[in-house]
């Protein structure tokens, strides 16, 4: 009974939070007064192909989405929205069925929907007038399945934060970028060259619509970002000046209310800004609510800077007379490296891990070009070249990632993988002849197809074919797990045979061994896990606390 009056009164606490002073929010539209809201006709040519008036989508041989849209922002939405419309309404079911996986309960998916009507109440006020009326034209085209979590409008706008609201509240492991940029002597023709890996994981079906987007806004500079379906916000991306955004997410103090979505400011940078100091600019004036480091490379600069953000500070890193930046996930300039939970995060996390291998790797390399830039990004090995298992998170690549891209400002040549993760086939395209010598009396692809760099032959191997398997079995014994079921030996053998050198294999048989009180069986298998390159303090501590309590109980 006490546990029921204590339910009733947070779901009451939550209700009344959620009505306070959310209904302005909900009831918010952006003021379409000044734009034609006729909704665009499309034109299916095929399966692959879609036309609607000089807007187009393609999909390419390597199964990249090309998106082509221009006009005033609501143009661009409604055509966006109505172009993609099968993708976007396949991606928010992806999106959504996975919150459905992590809160399976539908009382707390209903305290779920309160909260994020009180945190978002202000979000809107946070986002500029041309980005939400994009949105708006966009989500006319969601699906209204899921209307009982918020109207297509403010659900779209939700969407926008989920990035930040995912890993200031968890944590969770869906960010741990690595990106590179080389210019001056570092650089094989001495002009400025970017690479990074976007690991932001939900699923591998959300990663399976790429989208490469070519924007010619009325106003602002055009640019080309590589996106989701319903996604208008800017992770990876660079303009017609050469000016290139790219986005690693830091350790995050629980904020109290959303502000501005970080892929919304790095959105306004790549459309508004044609340098460093325009960039610094715009990134002042907006309110963020998490931490980020946002890598801006220029042409006109020939250089790169990362503008380190948190919602109390912002700073910029810009180490003079060098020519390489590195990034991870944790911040390094002055203002902001001895903070608390920027040190907590170097001592903790795979963040000091990974800029280290690139400092290792940049070390051995006396010139970076593209086709280097991508065995870079593909690189799977630890500090030394140990192996560390496939999917290990301490990797540059760790087989999760949604895209690597390499930026070329100088010559406004971008490289896109293609699926799987940075394995498939870097797709070239330049945006020059996309934006000044595009035809519009036949659609064909955008690419380059000379440039291209080939796929990474690491995807005819054995050893990968195991890794896809081991991804199949490793979900298994997660619910094996989950439910305390009995797990055949076999099956325990096959699967650590399956990727062998990762830590993860002997650590999942020593819980199951110690659920089922065979303490010697799951002793071996933690101190095997030992023996790995663990990820992460936490979990090595974990490790060893289990080895304590197994310890005792064979005393």
């Amino acid at each position: 009974m006490k546990n029921r009056i204590i339910l009733f009164f947070i779901i009451g606490f939550l209700t009344m939070l959620a009505s306070c002073g959310t209904s302005k929010s909900m009831r918010h539209q952006p003021d379409l007064t000044h734009y034609n809201a006729t909704k665009p006709q499309v034109n299916k040519i095929s399966d692959s192909v879609f036309v609607s008036g000089k807007n187009s989508l393609l999909k390419n041989k390597q199964g990249l989405w090309e998106l082509y849209a221009e006009g005033d922002p609501l143009e661009i939405g409604l055509n966006t929205g109505a172009l993609s419309d099968s993708l976007l309404k396949k991606q928010e079911h992806i999106f959504f069925s996975k919150i459905q996986d992590i809160v399976p309960s539908k009382f707390q998916q209903k305290l779920l929907r309160h909260f994020l009507k009180w945190y978002n109440r202000k979000l809107y006020s946070n986002v500029p007038d041309e980005y939400q009326t994009e949105i708006f034209g966009v989500s006319q085209y969601t699906s209204r399945t899921f209307d009982n979590i918020a109207p297509q409008y403010q659900r779209s706008l939700y969407l926008h934060a989920a990035h930040d609201i995912g890993h200031a509240l968890q944590d969770l492991a869906l960010v741990g970028c690595s990106s590179f940029a080389a210019w001056g002597k570092k650089s094989e023709d001495g002009n400025l060259i970017l690479g990074r890996n976007f690991d932001f994981y939900v699923n591998d079906a959300f990663a399976e619509n790429k989208i490469v987007a070519f924007i010619n806004p009325k106003e602002g500079h055009k640019f080309m970002m590589i996106t989701w379906p319903g996604m208008i916000g800017a992770v990876s991306g660079m303009n017609e000046k050469g000016l290139t955004v790219t986005i690693n997410a830091g350790k995050s103090k629980i904020p109290l209310i959303a502000k501005t979505p970080i892929s919304i400011l790095t959105r306004e940078i790549l459309q508004h800004a044609k340098n460093i100091n325009e960039a610094i600019i715009i990134a002042k004036k907006r309110a963020v609510f998490v931490s980020e480091s946002i890598m801006v490379g220029s042409a006109e600069d020939n250089r790169a800077v990362l503008i380190e953000v948190t919602p109390k500070k912002m700073d910029v890193y810009d180490i003079p007379n060098s020519d390489q930046l590195l990034c991870s996930n944790h911040f390094q300039g002055e203002d902001l490296k001895k903070e608390k939970r920027n040190q907590f995060q170097i001592a903790n996390s795979h963040s000091e891990y990974r800029l280290e291998k690139m400092k290792e790797l940049f070390s051995e390399i006396p010139k970076i070009n593209p086709k280097i830039a991508s065995e870079i990004l593909r690189n799977k090995e630890g500090l030394n070249n140990i192996s560390l298992g496939y999917g290990n998170e301490k990797a540059l690549n760790q087989l999760m990632a949604h895209h690597g891209v390499i930026f070329k400002p100088a010559t406004k040549e971008v490289w896109v993988s293609a699926n799987p993760y940075q394995l498939g086939e870097f797709v070239c395209y330049n945006l020059d002849t996309v934006f000044k010598e595009r035809k519009t009396d036949s659609i064909v692809s955008f690419q380059q197809i000379n440039l291209d760099i080939p796929k990474d032959p690491f995807l005819e191997t054995v050893s990968y074919k195991n890794y896809r398997k081991f991804r199949t079995e490793d979900h298994k014994i997660d619910l094996y797990l989950k439910n305390k079921e009995t797990i055949n030996p076999e099956l325990i053998r096959n699967y650590q045979s399956l990727n062998p050198d990762y830590w993860v294999v002997y650590y999942k048989a020593g819980l199951y061994f110690y659920q089922k009180k065979e303490y010697r069986l799951s002793q071996s298998n933690f101190e095997k896990a030992l023996t790995k390159e663990i990820t992460t303090v936490p979990d090595k501590t974990a490790i060893e606390k289990y080895l304590k309590k197994i310890k005792r109980k064979l005393q």
